[in-house]
């Protein structure tokens, strides 16, 4: 990564370096882009028999219907009880 692009960025990221600190960091960006071209050369394709040989479904727990609360329980609280809750509005 040359410093006209390390100058770039810091400037948009509002970061200020001196000049050799400006040459540390290129070299910095340029190994860590390094590592991640080697991550990239990973072979990541999905092999369903190989990926999931530790996977025994057999040694499941069978799935059984347990009583729940009442809905009435949940719900004494609730400022309206249209058995549903209501939350403060986060997004306009």
């Amino acid at each position: 990564m040359d410093l006209e692009m390390v100058s770039y960025l810091s400037k948009l990221g509002k970061l200020t370096f001196s000049e050799d600190e400006l040459k540390k960091m290129a070299e910095e960006m340029t190994s860590i882009i390094e590592i991640m071209d080697t991550v990239k050369e990973i072979d990541i394709t999905y092999d369903a028999l190989a990926d999931n040989h530790n996977v025994y479904l057999n040694d499941l727990r069978e799935d059984v219907s347990q009583p729940s609360m009442a809905t009435e329980k949940i719900l004494q609280n609730a400022t309206q009880s249209n058995n549903c809750f209501v939350v403060p509005k986060v997004v306009e």
